[in-house]
């Protein structure tokens, strides 16, 4: 019980159990997206290096970071060509959602993350949670 009411307080006290980033990592991350920007043809290196930034944004434990990082991935999402680029994108949107205390829209993203994720399997969110519910049930 007593771990219970522990997971409880951490949840509503802010502890989560997410990394964070201090502002030394994300100015290292600015300083490697600059970097890549002056490189002549290395679109792909300057993506990596933006998709680093958003991490640590939406994991700085700086508030206008967070919010800078979810500015970010919104702009970013729907030039996310590759099912798992778009997957790793909503995933992080729904960390800075749920950073900053919007926990709908954080689980919704979360939701829509599982469905890109199921998508090439034929799989839905709904079939994962009849499963769930079926192991969640107790037995007759």
């Amino acid at each position: 019980l007593g771990m219970i009411v522990d997971k409880v307080n951490q949840f509503f006290s802010g502890n989560d159990l997410l990394p964070s980033c201090d502002p030394d990592i994300v100015a290292g991350c600015e300083r490697e997206v600059a970097e890549a920007e002056k490189l002549p043809s290395s679109d792909e290196a300057l993506q990596e290096s933006l998709l680093r930034l958003s991490w640590a944004l939406v994991h700085s434990k700086r508030p206008e970071d967070v919010q800078r990082g979810i500015a970010m991935l919104q702009t970013s999402i729907p030039n996310a060509a590759e099912p798992l680029r778009q997957r790793e994108k909503l995933y992080l949107l729904a960390v800075g959602y749920y950073r900053s205390g919007d926990y709908s829209r954080s689980r919704d993203l979360v939701e829509t993350c599982l469905e890109v994720w199921f998508s090439p399997f034929g799989l839905t969110v709904t079939w994962l949670s009849r499963e769930i519910s079926k192991l969640s049930l107790p037995p007759l």
